[in-house]
C-alpha cells in the first residue's frame, strides 16, 4: 500500500472549504510518510476542479466526469471510491467530516472491511501510522485513535486544520468511467432549495448562538443582527429548538452541530454539557448570561454577566462603528 488520497468534496463544480483543509492536511502527512499525494475529483465538469486540486499540493488527481456523479449520491460515489481503492491500495485515505464525507467513508469502510477513524482534530505521524486526536465523552476527553493495519480511513473535522495553499502546479488527471449507470441507482435527485443569503454553521468563522435565556422567537432577532454585522452564522441550543423558537438546522450542540469557529459568542445559554459538546473546540468562546454561575463561563475565555437585551444591540452598535 503506497500513496495518500484525499477525496475532494464539491458542489456545482466549486471545491467545498473542508477539501482545501484536508488537502493541507493531506501534504503534512504525505512529507512525513515520504508519499505522494492523490486527489480523487468525481462530479460532472469538473476538470476546473481537477486543476485546482493540483494548484493546492495535489501530486496526482484521478477523476470521473459522469453525469451520474453531477449531485451527491452514495450509492453512484461509493461503488466507485471502493472499486479505486481495491485496485491500487493507497495507504491513507482522507475525507473531510460532512454529511457526505461522512457517508462516504462509512460506505468504503464497510464494503473493503477497512479501521475508520471519525472527526480527527489532530493528526501525527508515528512510524506508517496516521494517529488522530479526536474527542470523545461529549468532548470531555480526547483520545489517540489509529488504524492498526490496512488502509488508514481517517475523517477530518471542518475549520480544525489550515487550508491548503496555491502551489502553482499544474498537471493531468487521470479519468476513468464511472462504475454505475444511473438505471442501477435507486435514489434521484430532483432539485435542491437553499437558503439564500445565509452562513453555513458548519463552515463559519464566527457564530453568534442563542439559547433558553432569548425567551421566545422574536429573542434571535438581537442575535442574527449580532450574527449579520460580524458576518457569521447564528446558532442556537436545542432548548431554543426544542421549544419552537428556531429551526433545528441552526442548532449546536450533541445532537446537533459540531462546530469549530475562531469566534463562538454564547448569548442566554447555559452551557449544559450537551451544547459544550459541539463547540467546545471554538477558538474563542465568549458567554452573556445573566446568570453568573451559567457552566458555559467556565468554558468561555471571556464572560459578560447581564441582560443580553442591553448587552448584545450595545455589541452590535460598537461593531457597526468599529467595522465601517
Amino acid at each position: 500500500m503506497s500513496g495518500v488520497w484525499v477525496w475532494i468534496e464539491n458542489s456545482n463544480g466549486a471545491m467545498a472549504a473542508i477539501s482545501r483543509e484536508v488537502l493541507g492536511a493531506a501534504r503534512t502527512i504525505a512529507e512525513e510518510l515520504r508519499e505522494d499525494v492523490t486527489a480523487i475529483v468525481f462530479g460532472h465538469e469538473v476538470s476546473g476542479m481537477a486543476d485546482e486540486a493540483f494548484d493546492l499540493g495535489a501530486d496526482a488527481v484521478i477523476g470521473c466526469d459522469d453525469e451520474t456523479l453531477a449531485s451527491f449520491r452514495v450509492e453512484a460515489y461509493g461503488p466507485l471510491l471502493t472499486q479505486l481503492a481495491q485496485e491500487r491500495e493507497p495507504a491513507v485515505l482522507l475525507l473531510g467530516e460532512s454529511t457526505r464525507g461522512g457517508d462516504l467513508a462509512a460506505w468504503v469502510a464497510a464494503e473493503l472491511d477497512a479501521g475508520l477513524v471519525t472527526d480527527a482534530l489532530a493528526i501525527e505521524v508515528d512510524g506508517e501510522t496516521v494517529k488522530a486526536t479526536r474527542s470523545v465523552y461529549a468532548n470531555k476527553l480526547l483520545s489517540t485513535t489509529f488504524v492498526k493495519e490496512g488502509m488508514q480511513l481517517v475523517t477530518l473535522r471542518s475549520r480544525a486544520f489550515p487550508q491548503a495553499e496555491s502551489t502553482g502546479n499544474s498537471g493531468d488527471a487521470e479519468w476513468m468511467d464511472a462504475v454505475v449507470s444511473e438505471d442501477d441507482i435507486p435514489t434521484k435527485v430532483v432539485g435542491f432549495e437553499g437558503k439564500e443569503g445565509k452562513v453555513s454553521l458548519t463552515d463559519a468563522s464566527i457564530i453568534v448562538s442563542g439559547g433558553r435565556g432569548v425567551g421566545g422567537p422574536e429573542g434571535f432577532a438581537p442575535i442574527q443582527a449580532l450574527a449579520d454585522v460580524l458576518g457569521g452564522a447564528m446558532g442556537a441550543s436545542r432548548a431554543a429548538v426544542d421549544a419552537g423558537w428556531i429551526p433545528y438546522e441552526h442548532q449546536v450542540g450533541q445532537t446537533g452541530k459540531t462546530v469549530s469557529p475562531d469566534l463562538y459568542i454564547a448569548c442566554g445559554i447555559s452551557g449544559a454539557i450537551q451544547h459544550q459538546a459541539g463547540m467546545r473546540t471554538s477558538k474563542i468562546i465568549v458567554a452573556i448570561n445573566k446568570d453568573a454561575e451559567a457552566p458555559i463561563f467556565s468554558l468561555a475565555q471571556y464572560g459578560l454577566v447581564g441582560d443580553l437585551f442591553k448587552i448584545v444591540p450595545a455589541l452590535t452598535e460598537a461593531f457597526k462603528k468599529r467595522l465601517s
